[in-house]
């Protein structure tokens, strides 16, 4: 989505540039470093990529129309940019280097030429979870938050010391920042929900074709789906039902098809697999499940402010270890559990994933990435049960402290384990 969402950004600002200096320009380049260039073939950047270049953005690019930049290559497309008409195709997109040294691990630079001439030029950084920067870049002005916290320990004192509902706390933030009325903030978060369960559920209607790419992979979410449905084993059912959905919407967006960052698309499959069961399997009432979706963003934005989002910078853990924190955070929300419920069972998720390696075999976020999902999905529940069913005061560690230990191991890891296809599976299984 990154990609995507930095060539939209080029697009847009390109079309009010000079017409003098758009009427010189002969073409368009991107330029992929670090990380996007090294797994970039395999995450389907360069489609991306282009797609937000001839004027698609992440929320409304049709599926169709990137399965169509896949199926052709070489084609050509018309990019129109004020007085210049000019044409672009994949060949447009340029892997550099990823040894190549950049600002970030996931460098894009986005020129407008004429010939050898650059004409105007912007540097993005993909910084994870859809979030995109560029040099010089200044946050937004918004509005401050009503009920400020920059760590769990400040988030947990408006609920316990305030006597403030977390759902409350929360909502409150996201309309004195975003300046939107609650009806507003409900509706999008009834939009994101709906998505998620969608790419679920047309993840589940393929039947078991191999996936894009030269891994070669099989779709097996479908399988699995129908396997579980025979409630001999009602453990068997529950594990598989979750881990069926988690692999639908990891395939989903190994297809490149459209995914919710949650937080990011190798990690896609998790926090929808449980939004799918809670509302579809457990028909929880709605209101809660958006209150539950509000406490996991809450959890995504503490590991983002401290720590990373990004695979490049802080290995899976930043993604899989994050998304699972976040659906566990959902669940006990959901669920009716306190704040501290909230905060120990997004800590027992994440804690369980630290260390974890970024090693996508080919570059492709497939193997291990679309089954991590399945796994994350699963610890997030079950961090949940030992949270409900545990002390909440004796629980020994905190979600600060966890979020500086995936930091602190983030800084510490070794490059080729971060999203580089460099070491671990992916130099052990040739594609």
């Amino acid at each position: 989505m990154g990609p995507m969402r930095i060539t939209y950004d080029f697009y847009r600002r390109a079309s009010g540039l000079p017409a003098a200096l758009l009427a010189r320009a002969t073409g368009v380049e991107v330029h992929l470093y670090g990380s996007l260039s090294a797994t970039g073939r395999g995450h389907g950047t360069d489609r991306a990529a282009l797609a937000g270049l001839l004027g698609q953005s992440p929320a409304t690019c049709p599926p169709e129309f990137l399965d169509g930049l896949a199926s052709d290559p070489p084609c050509l497309r018309a990019l129109t940019l004020g007085p210049a008409t000019l044409e672009v195709g994949l060949a447009n997109i340029v892997f550099e280097d990823p040894r190549v040294a950049a600002p970030h691990p996931n460098t894009m630079s986005v020129r407008l030429v004429a010939g050898a001439d650059v004409l105007h030029e912007l540097e993005y950084y993909s910084v994870g979870g859809g979030f995109i920067e560029w040099r010089g870049y200044a946050p937004p002005a918004r509005g401050w938050p009503a009920h400020p916290y920059e760590n769990m320990a400040r988030l947990r004192a408006h609920v316990a010391d305030r006597n403030i509902p977390l759902s409350r706390v929360l909502l409150d933030n996201e309309m004195s920042i975003s300046g939107k009325s609650e009806a507003e903030i409900w509706a999008f978060v009834d939009h994101v929900i709906e998505r998620m369960v969608v790419t679920v559920d047309d993840g589940l209607e393929h039947d078991g074709g191999v996936l894009p790419g030269p891994v070669r992979l099989h779709s097996k979410a479908r399988l699995v789906f129908l396997g579980a449905q025979d409630d001999t084993y009602r453990l068997h059912r529950g594990v598989s039902q979750l881990s069926s959905y988690a692999l639908a919407a990891a395939e989903e967006n190994a297809r490149g098809h459209v995914i919710v960052t949650a937080p990011t698309a190798g990690s896609a499959g998790v926090m929808p697999a449980l939004v799918k069961a809670l509302r579809d399997d457990v028909h929880v009432p709605r209101q809660r499940l958006r209150e539950g979706v509000l406490a996991a963003a809450a959890i995504g934005y503490l590991c983002k402010h401290n720590a990373t989002l990004s695979g490049a910078e802080g290995g899976c853990q930043a993604e899989i270890g994050v998304a699972s924190a976040m659906a566990a955070a959902m669940c006990a929300e959901v669920y009716g559990g306190g704040v501290r419920m909230v905060e120990n069972a997004a800590e027992s998720a994440l804690e369980h994933h630290l260390g974890l390696t970024c090693d996508p075999v080919g570059g492709f976020v497939q193997v291990p990435c679309i089954e991590r999902c399945a796994f994350g999905a699963v610890k997030a529940f079950t961090a949940f049960c030992i949270a409900s069913e545990g002390t909440e005061t004796r629980h020994r560690i905190d979600l600060d402290t966890t979020i500086a230990a995936m930091a602190m191991t983030a800084r510490d890891m070794n490059r080729k384990y971060k999203e580089t296809s460099e070491a671990g599976l992916a130099a052990l299984v040739l594609c």
